[in-house]
């Protein structure tokens, strides 16, 4: 492809226009629906960047505060991801179909789903914040100056899932462009308020790591302001009408069929987090913030392979929808290449500089170490991730969740947790025992989902 065309296909990809993606170069449509997707996910990377930059100018305890809620946040996350993958699945199925009538039906079932589930998890939340942080392994320094920044962040965890539900509800419909237009007014707010809240300004007084907490929600909030106005304007292939809000059982049980699949996934890989984090905690406070902030790196250098997984998905779902499941296998294929081919080129990156970029968000020389060994180690499995990840969102954008989430219950809980405190505690390699053990799980796990793949069950799935 020449660098003319490209742009061109970049600049309607920024804008968003409408188009069928079930016809033409698959080249062109996963360039157009992962461009947006992939600024969208920087968008949202820049949330954790920006917070542990800052934080980390408060204390190691706060820096860890944050790693610790960011561990269960995941859980919230885990749920979010899960219906919004479920709305994907459907949404884009019925957008194949040429029936956008069910598309936008299914948007307002997933919606509402969505608010049941938040208010339950919120309410929770507010009551047992610092027990959390006591669970997870927090002394009683570390949950004096963290507890209200956990008490806020997972109290108004609703924001956070409307604002992942609602982009998976625009990337189904083929217009991730709006995704992505949210989460850069979103961030913008976020950067602002950051400095000013957490260390104060003017009449202002800081208020250390919590003021992050109240950065990011009024930053999310915005965004989720944002795209409700979207949905219930004409400026959406969607037309959300109050009817539709209206419980409808049988749109529902697939939803929650779905998600139990989609968030099952993401609960299992998040639950094995949560464990990696608590034999990490064992080994004190500087790896905990050394691993903070190795992850939050990595997590930012994947956001662009997470984008291209996500736009697989989309395709997947509508080419199934418009019985074209020989086109939906190729998307996957090509998709898997070009993942592959940036992964690599990060990784060399991070081996070459890890210690460098991990000195951008700390001073401490035993804090960037702790963080370069975490780069480093879990950048060896990136080859093998790319194929991973894209063939799991290839998977769930087929409707077939089922088999993407036993993969993660074997790799990660059979092996992963278990190779993790044997290599970390039986044989002493301590810290970097745990991210031996998170390479090893992805690389066997990718093999796995190639296979199964290959087999061809995902184009029979009735969603």
């Amino acid at each position: 492809m020449k660098v003319k065309e490209f742009i061109k296909l970049f600049g309607q990809a920024v804008r968003g226009e409408e188009v069928d993606y079930t016809k033409g170069s698959i080249n062109r449509a996963l360039i157009l629906l992962s461009v947006p997707m992939i600024l969208e996910m920087v968008m949202e990377a820049l949330f954790a960047i920006v917070d542990v930059f800052l934080v980390a100018k408060i204390s190691n305890n706060a820096v860890a505060t944050v790693g610790i809620t960011e561990g269960i946040l995941m859980l919230v996350e885990s749920i979010a991801l899960g219906i919004a993958m479920a709305a994907t699945a459907m949404i884009s199925r019925r957008i194949g179909e040429k029936n956008n009538n069910a598309a936008s039906r299914a948007a307002g079932q997933a919606i509402l789903f969505t608010a049941a589930i938040s208010l339950v998890l919120g309410i929770l939340a507010f009551i047992f914040a610092e027990d959390i942080l006591l669970l997870m392994g927090g002394d009683a320094a570390l949950i004096e100056e963290g507890k209200e920044y956990t008490r806020i962040i997972l109290s108004f965890n609703f924001i956070l899932m409307f604002l992942f539900v609602f982009n998976g509800i625009f990337r189904a419909a083929g217009n991730p462009a709006i995704a992505m237009r949210t989460l850069i007014f979103a961030n913008l707010l976020n950067i602002i308020l950051d400095p000013i809240l957490i260390f104060g300004l003017g009449p202002i007084s800081g208020m250390g790591v919590t003021g992050a907490a109240v950065a990011t929600c009024i930053g999310r909030g915005s965004g989720v302001l944002y795209q409700l106005y979207i949905l219930f304007s004409d400026k959406s292939i969607l037309r959300i009408k109050p009817s539709y809000f209206k419980p409808d059982f049988k749109i529902i049980s697939r939803l929650f069929r779905l998600t139990l699949g989609g968030a099952g996934q993401f609960l299992i890989s998040t639950a094995s987090w949560i464990f990696l984090i608590r034999i990490l905690s064992t080994f004190g406070s500087v790896v905990l913030a050394g691993y903070t902030i190795g992850l939050r790196i990595i997590i930012f250098s994947i956001l662009p392979s997470w984008g291209l997984a996500n736009a697989t998905a989309t395709l997947v779902g509508q080419n199934l929808g418009a019985k074209e499941p020989g086109r939906a296998e190729k998307t996957v294929w090509k998709a898997g290449i070009y993942n592959m081919l940036f992964l690599l080129f990060i990784s060399i990156i991070f081996i070459g500089f890890g210690k460098s970029i991990c000195g951008i968000f700390s001073q401490s020389s035993e804090v960037i170490q702790e963080a370069s060994l975490c780069l480093i180690v879990l950048s060896l499995g990136y080859i093998f991730f790319a194929y991973e990840m894209t063939i799991t969102q290839a998977f769930n954008g087929a409707g077939d969740t089922t088999t993407p989430t036993i993969l993660t219950f074997i790799f990660m809980w059979l092996v992963q947790i278990p190779l993790a405190y044997i290599l970390a505690i039986e044989f002493s390699f301590g810290s970097l025992g745990v991210y031996m053990s998170i390479s090893i799980s992805g690389c066997l796990m990718s093999i796995a989902a190639i296979y199964l793949f290959r087999k061809g069950k995902w184009k029979e799935v009735i969603i």
